[in-house]
């Protein structure tokens, strides 16, 4: 109504004049105010419907705290938080404090994932896991992986304001992870990998860029992992329920839709290569073209083979001995990045003798991204072999597809429903099912239980960034469909 009450005033104000009577304007300008003053009132209501909103809970409270955990950084010009850093600490110790303002029994294990947990009245039944990721990308923006946290442990403040949390049939656990993005040691899911049992023990002697291994900053931190104490990390999947993750959807679709929440169906699958190109270094003068055998150039060649291949994935696939090819519908989600290159000895008037690039590879379907990476590897080597240069490609990280338990999407999706109905949002169509192309802890956790994820919508899209954006609203849809979500699952 807001809207209505700027035209109105126009009309007064920057319009041309009219002639109409005084009575006439007066009963307008009343009436717009009457409206105006309505229309806050429904928004700003803490209660709606007969439920409560908790405006200053799930929004208020928790996006001050998205703020302020933005706010810890080992960078001072922008934001960056990586695996156990002195920043990853003090943000820790943040969430620490307000999970016990919640009402939880907190602790941190062997690999520095902070727990907060209430139990139930059955002492024995499985726990509802909730959580997401502490750490960030380099220059990062503040609501990849906090807002996860924020809503979970604001949902349930929620309850405990609302007295329930005594009440439930089922034990809650939200978890802060330690490591998702995989920056400082270059492996990803250190936190949630370890929880769910899939994390090798020889993780520990994996090294950063210093050359500190990952045992050392667990025990400088005083963390006392041993081989030993590394496995008690791991959950047993009897125990568990299953687990929830909130997060922004790092992509544009529930903006284009006019949407706050969308269920994820799934994540895809990725992989990363290394693709190590070797050719014969020498002077940029006197080497003449037709006698090179340049790796840089071979390198470009190989790059924009893989553009071409995953634009027109059914141009190069090869077919079989039955003349089937992969469907076009399971290469749905394909994506290529080559994201990082490098070259020796990296000088202007050098013909360089090696090229380094990386490769991820994603898609919605396991076996049309293992076709692409199979003809990937297969025209690699033609390639290299015409413009004689030696290849080689090494495989980085593989993730299987996750796919989403059909029972907890159900729950989200009522969840959301019913949050939304009586409030500003008021979503009449069905809630939004999207796919990830982004990898999250809710992979690695799917190996120990049913996994179901809710994205948040975000400004342009943007993520990774420093110009990743939620509206403030847009937080308090998420925490109230979490609360939604909470009240049927651990209540009944």
């Amino acid at each position: 109504m807001a809207l209505r009450r700027r035209e109105t005033i126009f009309l007064l104000h920057g319009g041309k004049p009219l002639f109409v009577n005084l009575f006439f304007l007066i009963s307008l300008l009343l009436a717009s105010v009457i409206l105006c003053e309505e229309n806050l009132s429904d928004t700003e209501s803490e209660e709606i419907g007969g439920e409560e909103l908790f405006m200053d809970i799930l929004r208020d409270e928790a996006v001050a705290r998205i703020y302020q955990l933005g706010k810890v950084s080992d960078a001072d010009s922008y934001l960056a938080r990586t695996f156990l850093s002195s920043a990853s600490m003090k943000a820790m110790n943040l969430i620490q404090n307000w999970m016990e303002d919640a009402g939880l029994k907190t602790w941190v294990d062997y690999m520095g994932n902070i727990h907060g947990r209430t139990e139930a009245k059955n002492s024995s039944a499985e726990a509802l896991l909730i959580g997401s990721h502490l750490d960030t990308v380099i220059d990062a923006g503040i609501f990849d992986g906090s807002l996860g946290i924020i809503c979970a442990i604001s949902a349930v403040e929620a309850l405990k304001v609302s007295g329930k949390l005594g009440e439930l049939s089922r034990p809650i656990e939200v978890i802060a992870f330690s490591d998702e993005e995989g920056v400082r040691f270059q492996t990803t899911f250190l936190g949630s990998a370890a929880m769910a049992g899939i994390l090798p023990v020889s993780v520990l002697n994996i090294t950063d860029k210093s050359g500190v291994t990952v045992q050392d900053v667990l025990w400088t931190n005083s963390f006392k992992t041993t081989e030993e104490a590394f496995a008690k990390v791991q959950y047993d999947p009897e125990s568990v329920f299953g687990y929830v993750e909130v997060h922004i959807e790092q992509g544009p679709v529930l903006e284009s839709l006019g949407y706050p929440l969308g269920v994820v169906k799934g994540i895809a699958g990725q992989t990363r290569l290394k693709v190590m190109v070797e050719g014969s270094q020498g002077h940029a003068g006197t080497v003449p073209m037709f006698m090179r055998r340049d790796p840089m150039v071979a390198a470009s060649a190989l790059i924009i083979l893989l553009e071409g291949l995953c634009k027109h994935p059914q141009r190069y696939l090869s077919y079989d001995d039955g003349c089937v090819g992969v469907p076009t519908e399971s290469l749905a989600g394909l994506v290529c990045t080559v994201g990082e290159i490098s070259c020796w000895p990296s000088a202007s008037n050098v013909i360089p003798g090696k090229v380094n690039f990386t490769v991820d590879i994603r898609a919605m379907d396991d076996s049309s991204r293992e076709a692409i990476i199979a003809e990937f590897s297969k025209r690699v080597r033609q390639i290299c072999r015409n413009r004689m240069v030696n290849c080689s490609i090494e495989h980085k990280h593989d993730a299987k597809a996750t796919h989403s338990s059909k029972e907890l999407s159900s729950e989200l999706s009522q969840a959301v429903h019913s949050a939304m109905s009586g409030t500003p949002w008021r979503m009449k169509e069905e809630v939004p099912v999207l796919m990830s192309g982004a990898g999250h802890d809710a992979m690695a956790m799917s190996h120990l239980t049913r996994v179901g994820m809710l994205f948040v919508r975000c400004r342009g899209g943007i993520s990774h960034s420093s110009d990743e954006h939620v509206l403030d609203d847009d937080v308090w849809a998420a925490g109230l469909a979490l609360l939604q979500f909470l009240k049927k699952v651990v209540l009944n």
